[in-house]
């Protein structure tokens, strides 16, 4: 198995254990047993890397579950960190001018870095030895100069790196350091570490955070400290006057570190100091605009502030839900006695509020987490100031603006830093009960939070981040303070765990959601609800919408609310899916009670469309159609159980489709015909298809809304499809309730003459009417799309995709009329129809788009399926049904849908499968002598698999086989030549190795297709597409690969096969001199040259041979030379061949003038003869 499927294995597997243990310590074993001090050769160098990348492989599989490897990681790692240490004792000792690391060490410590990687150096770091010796080998191994060693850049950072974190384990021993010194040296083994450090300090790499580490390790030392002050004033100088960008994080990672790990008293007397290099990075353009270096300058102020101040022994929060009283409260024990707060508190404090309005995530979240864990160490009264603060960023951007959708987009910033404060002090238990209120006042606005902002929107991290508030308020509160508020919180939750439009924050508020559920109890059927809107409903956006949604609304508790939220929110929305999406949700809610809350939602749809916003029209527009859909099909489900409704019903029901009808007139004319209006244009259609009345239709000018017919028009002769479609559906509609072959023939004659546009949609209109109203109108329709496919017509529409919408539209007018077609179709029509759709099969335009036949062909296919199953299943009904459908006809149609199911499109393939397996599962008509439409072969076609038709390798080995039902044959063959006529390897290699295959099975005169008659066959079709180079060209390279592959040796000696040969010559060379097509003269030429083989037509193929020799175009006359020679290599030409291929080599055939080529080519013959 090769490493990229072991890739895709290993994402469809969820670990539960480490199952691989045997098998990587014995890999193990095997790496670290090679000599490190040798480089492998390049064959040894493949296989261990390979070995290498299967165990890094193995390892990364747990990146997310690395727990899982926590009780192997001693017999993993130690074994590793003992090689380390052996061969960096090695190289100490080596003299300094030999030393160099090789490749093979070099792979070790990237193993080592793989486990460092996926679980954290500290918990690594652990197992690396930590003896008094251990010091002065890691210095000495620092002295070396590796930078001269063979090993690429790209290796040594992770032997650096490794060494680094051995250092900064050692350099923590509990001697003084001045002990490894000589008197008179004093220092010189912290210098070395320092130097060391510094000297890594400003690389690139994760060398730099190995050498940050050694430095805080050093300067919180008990006898280095001192030496603290020395790089402050260092940092400080680089950083003011230095524009190494590397070296300053460097810098910033050790003002971290230190500020984080040192002793408080180190930290406190030299707070200063490193707050001075913190701040300092403000002077400086090129290092503000980093964000790297802005989160570590946030992480230095937080982490020396919060060393400023003691730590309290606070229980502010509450851990968890009480399992044993219900009635247990949650008293926080805090101590809030006097505590000297150090003035610096407020210039820090002020920093990190600057931060958390940073334009950077991880500058906002750094700045949060350190005003959350600064305010625990606070007095309550200053931690409520603090939260004060916090909260007054919701109103920095909020003044001056109606609504939240009309705030800039820097407030995403803003919110979301101030949402990340709150939620971080809400977990450490400072959101009073004073200020829970005000919190969720403005929580409600910010999880609601979305600014359209162009084509997009911002706003997410926001909403993201007031669910992790919520979410964290739950954990950290008392149920009793937050019961007031948590009718209102569970809409708002629920409403954006089924509403909001990103996955992520649709999870985050169903989460939050869940934790209130789980520690609260305080939401109304919480766990009912839950149940419906977990983690996996609201996973995707339309389960949510019209699945989760509706499920939800049967609770009445939280209906008002989101029919309020769609109205309000989405059916607002900047995107139209989501407007879209909302309509269909509305319309499931609504028919949880269609009498009462049909009405309502209807007139609340009708005011959106006297907003000034296209958005907001849109949505009116969706919403009214969903909902007069709703009426519909409950009028409709009604009329089918023949319920009449009460009067009492009758009364409350309110509106009705008519009455949506009305509302249309709302948007003016002119909106509609705005050419940048398409969405509204298409949504009007919709509600006119939707809500359309006859009524309405024979008040003619006198109707609600006088111009819908102009309406519908409009959308007809719109360029864009989604328009031309609801158009289409909306005049289906209107043919549903009134007669329309005068509208229809007048559209027609229109619209048939105009551009492209307007044939598309004429197209697509005919096969949605429903000529049950007007059966007088079907022939009109079937003869306009009869006329618009036959290419010798005067109406032929040589637009695309005017034809496939016309191919389309003839299996959806069957269908309309299937029930009473023998008065509504005549046999001669059928006839007709049946001609067009296979005609329709050999269509191959193609354009600058490619095959663009293609889309006909597969309309071709899907109609003629739809059309035999019709036919079939209504066979009883037809009196003469061999009349309508004659078995010729049928099993010209099975041969075209075979014909597509082995040709060269993947797509085209698998649509064919489909339909073809489909017709092979199909019962036989109900009429006399049905085996006459059975079809041929059936025991060959068993495999009924269409999924995987669009696979080459599956489909030709099976498909080839269709040769030998003489039925299909030709149809059959044909679809595989023009599939060898591809140029895509997938499809080209399986198709030809396995049509070789066949043939050479085949014997030359006997069996069920013998191989001559196979050559003739072939020939035959060159004969007959001579001037198509489309089909020429791929019949030729066919006979190439059989002559290539040797499938046609058995012809050999054959009278009929080498007059069949002798035919495929002459055919194949003939006027070639005239053709200027390259790739038709060089298969030509291919096929010529193969003939060489065989002794009947050695002379004759000789002759033809020489003709490409001496053929006007360069190019071809040095391939020819070039594949005569390759053939004379590898066939038998029974000629003594040595002298012929020393002309065929010394020849400059490209270049060499004409009366020396005339030479050339005669000794060639000469030497051949």
């Amino acid at each position: 198995m090769g490493v990229q499927e072991e890739t895709k294995v290993a994402e469809r597997v969820t670990l539960t254990k480490f199952e691989k243990r045997e098998w990587f310590l014995e890999n193990l074993r095997s790496l670290l047993s090679l000599d490190l001090n040798q480089d492998p050769s390049d064959e040894d160098s493949r296989s261990e890397s390979i070995q290498l990348h299967r165990m890094e492989l193995t390892i990364g599989n747990f990146q997310e579950q690395s727990y899982l490897l926590d009780p192997h990681l001693e017999e993993m790692v130690l074994p590793i960190v003992e090689t380390l240490k052996s061969h960096v004792k090695f190289l100490v000792a080596t003299d300094p001018e030999d030393v160099r690391v090789s490749f093979r060490f070099a792979r070790v410590c990237s193993l080592l870095y793989t486990f460092i990687k996926f679980r954290g150096y500290k918990a690594i770091v652990r197992f690396f030895p930590h003896e008094v010796a251990d010091l002065t080998i890691v210095l000495d191994f620092f002295k070396i100069p590796l930078d001269s060693s063979k090993v690429s850049v790209n290796s040594r950072w992770e032997v650096f790196y490794v060494v680094m974190l051995w250092l900064s384990l050692v350099c923590m021993i509990p001697f003084d350091l001045d002990q490894f010194d000589e008197a008179h040296e004093r220092g010189k083994t912290a210098e070395a570490i320092e130097g060391i450090s510094k000297r890594y300090l400003g690389q690139a790499g994760v060398e730099r955070e190995g050498a940050a580490l050694v430095l805080s390790r050093l300067y919180t030392r008990a006898d280095t400290k001192s030496r603290l002050d020395g790089f402050i004033t260092w940092g400080e100088e680089i950083i003011i006057g230095s524009a190494d960008l590397f070296l300053a994080i460097g810098i910033l990672q050790v003002v971290c570190e230190v500020a984080k790990t040192a002793p408080s008293d180190i930290v406190q007397s030299h707070s200063s100091g490193l707050l001075r290099i913190a701040r300092s990075v403000e002077n400086s353009k090129s290092f503000e605009i980093n964000a790297v270096v802005r989160k570590l300058r946030t992480k230095a102020i937080a982490h020396a502030g919060l060393r400023l101040l003691p730590p309290r022994n606070v229980s502010r929060v509450r851990k968890g839900k009480s399992l044993v009283s219900p009635e247990t409260h949650y008293a926080p024990q805090t101590e809030d006695e006097d505590i000297d707060v150090p003035e610096e508190m407020e210039g820090i404090l002020d920093d990190l509020f600057q931060a958390i309005q940073d334009k950077d995530t991880v500058v906002r979240w750094a700045a949060a987490k350190g005003i959350g864990r600064i305010s625990e160490r606070l007095p309550s009264d200053f931690a409520g100031q603090v939260l004060e603060t916090v909260m007054s960023h919701f109103t920095i951007h909020s003044i001056g603006v109606a609504t939240i959708y009309e705030m800039p987009s820097i407030a995403e910033s803003t919110w979301q830093g101030a949402c990340l404060t709150c939620a971080e002090m809400a977990r450490h238990g400072l959101v009073s009960n004073e200020h829970l209120p005000i919190l969720l006042e403005w929580l409600s606005k910010a999880i609601c939070f979305d600014i359209p902002k162009g084509s997009h929107s911002i706003g997410s991290s926001v909403r993201d981040a007031a669910s992790y508030v919520l979410w964290s308020l739950a954990r950290a509160h008392d149920p009793k303070t937050l019961a007031p508020h948590a009718s209102d919180l569970a809409r708002r939750l629920i409403t954006v765990a089924l509403f909001d439009r990103e996955v992520h924050i649709r999870r985050a508020a169903s989460a939050a959601f869940q934790e209130h559920v789980g520690r609260t109890g305080l939401f109304s059927d919480g766990i009912d609800v839950l149940r419906k809107a977990d983690f996996y409903s609201v996973g995707t956006r339309r389960n949510a919408f019209l699945t989760a949604a509706p499920q939800v609304g049967e609770h009445i508790h939280y209906r008002p609310f989101l029919i309020d939220h769609l109205f309000d929110t989405t059916l607002r929305h900047w995107e139209f899916e989501m407007r879209v999406l909302g309509a269909q949700s509305l319309r499931a809610i609504s028919e949880l009670d269609l009498t009462k809350l049909g009405p309502e939602n209807v007139a609340r749809a009708a005011k959106l469309l006297s907003c000034p916003d296209v958005s907001d029209i849109h949505g009116g527009l969706a919403a009214l159609t969903e909902l007069a859909s709703g009426f519909r099909a409950r009028n409709l489900e009604q009329e089918r159980q023949q319920v009449r409704p009460r009067s009492s019903d009758t009364r409350e029901l309110g509106p009705t489709t008519a009455q949506v009808f009305r509302y249309l007139s709302d948007v003016p004319m002119k909106v509609l015909q705005n050419t940048r209006n398409e969405i509204l244009l298409a949504a009007a259609c919709d509600l006119i298809g939707a809500s359309i009345s006859s009524a309405e239709i024979t008040l003619l000018d006198k109707s609600s809304v006088p111009h819908w017919k102009s309406i519908i028009e409009i959308g007809l002769r719109h360029r864009n499809v989604v328009v031309q479609e609801s158009a289409t559906k909306a005049f289906g509609a209107v043919s549903r309730l009134v007669d329309c072959s005068d509208d229809l023939t007048r559209l027609i004659r229109e619209l048939r003459v105009g551009l492209p546009p307007m044939q598309q949609s004429l197209g697509a209109l005919v096969g949605v009417l429903d000529y049950k109203a007007f059966p007088h109108g079907l022939e009109n329709a079937l003869t306009f799309i009869l006329e618009s496919v036959d290419r010798k017509s005067s109406h032929f529409l040589s637009n695309i995709e005017a034809r496939r919408n016309c191919y389309d539209s003839l299996p959806l007018i069957f269908s309309n009329v299937q029930d009473q077609m023998p008065d509504y179709i005549s046999p001669k029509f059928m006839a007709q129809c049946l001609d067009a759709l296979l005609l329709g099969l050999t269509d191959y335009t193609t354009d600058e788009r490619g095959d663009v036949g293609s889309w006909i062909r597969i309309s071709c296919v899907l109609g003629l399926s739809s059309l035999v199953q019709i036919l079939f299943t209504h066979s009883g009904s037809l009196p003469n049904f061999i009349e309508y459908f004659p078995p010729g006809k049928y099993h010209a149609a099975i041969g075209g849908i075979l014909k597509q199911g082995v040709e060269r499109l993947d797509n085209v393939r698998q649509q064919t499968g489909t339909q073809f397996v489909k017709l092979l599962r199909s019962p036989l008509p109900e009429v006399d002598d049905k085996e006459r439409w059975k079809m041929f072969g059936t025991e060959m076609m068993n495999d009924g698999k269409s999924e995987e038709w669009n696979d080459a390798t599956w489909l030709y080995p099976k498909a080839v086989r269709f040769l030998e039902i003489p039925g299909y044959r030709s149809s059959v063959l044909m679809g595989l030549v023009l599939s060898l006529g591809t140029k895509t390897e997938s499809t080209h290699k399986p198709v030809s190795s396995s049509l070789v295959g066949f043939v050479q099975e085949l014997a030359p005169e006997a069996g069920v297709y013998p191989q001559v008659n196979l050559a003739g066959d072939l020939v035959e079709q060159l004969k007959q597409n001579f001037s198509n180079n489309n089909i020429f060209i791929p019949l030729l390279q066919t006979f190439n690969v059989l002559l290539e592959g040797g499938a046609l040796d058995s012809l050999n000696g054959n009278a009929r096969g080498e007059k069949q040969l002798r035919g495929l010559l002459s055919v194949a060379t003939r006027s070639i001199a005239r053709i200027k097509n390259v790739s038709r003269i060089q298969v030509s030429m291919r096929v010529a040259v193969d003939l060489l083989a065989f002794p009947a037509l050695f002379s004759a193929a000789l002759e033809q041979a020489v003709e490409f020799l001496r053929h006007q175009f360069p190019m071809i006359r040095a391939a020819t030379a070039e594949y005569v020679y390759l053939v004379m290599q590898s066939k038998d030409l029974g000629k003594e061949t040595d002298a012929a291929e020393e002309v065929l080599l010394e020849t400059e055939w490209s270049t060499i003038p004409g009366g020396d080529l005339v030479d050339a080519a005669k000794k060639l013959v000469e030497l051949l003869s």
